[in-house]
């Protein structure tokens, strides 16, 4: 019997192992949806979403870190944080993208996001996820740089725009 993964990726092709990620990152997103889902309905919303928070200000940290480290990520600065997000699960899943502001500002947008437009493809209204994202878009950045702070522009239940949310990271 083989010891170590069932299979051998390094017989696969990039799409293939495009594909692959493609799969893992959908499946991590159902089952945060599906966690969320199952404390809804014993809990309520409102202890739901209080349950996610806590999760994601342990989770966000931690993959900032594993990012780093994975991908030789320098801590420190608003380059690196712009950087790191390009690494995320999310980014496989989700349309993003950044800007720099005149006065020197990172602008980070959800462009397209995954669990809104399912939502909406549903008739259901947007997630307040505004509560959770604070936490978690804090959490990732301040383990890139503890100096940067982060600001909500808009995300719901706030009306969002052009974008399904957007971030502002400044020092």
């Amino acid at each position: 019997m083989k010891e170590g993964l069932m299979l051998d990726f390094r017989d696969w092709t990039r799409d293939d192992l495009l594909l692959l990620l493609d799969v893992y990152a959908k499946n991590w997103l159902a089952h945060d949806g599906c966690w969320f889902l199952a404390a809804e309905e014993k809990y309520g919303l409102a202890t739901a979403i209080e349950l996610d928070r806590k999760s994601w200000e342990r989770f966000a940290p931690a993959e900032a870190r594993r990012i780093m480290q994975t991908f030789g990520i320098t801590a420190g600065g608003l380059a690196s944080l712009e950087k790191a997000l390009n690494y995320r699960l999310y980014a496989m899943i989700n349309k993003q993208s950044s800007r720099w502001t005149e006065d020197g500002a990172l602008e980070f947008r959800m462009n397209e996001c995954r669990v809104q437009a399912t939502r909406r493809r549903k008739g259901l209204p947007d997630f307040p996820c505004k509560p959770v994202g604070i936490v978690e878009f804090s959490g990732f950045a301040a383990a890139i740089d503890p100096r940067i702070r982060t600001e909500c522009v808009a995300c719901p239940p706030d009306p969002v725009g052009e974008a399904y949310c957007t971030w502002r990271f400044t020092i």
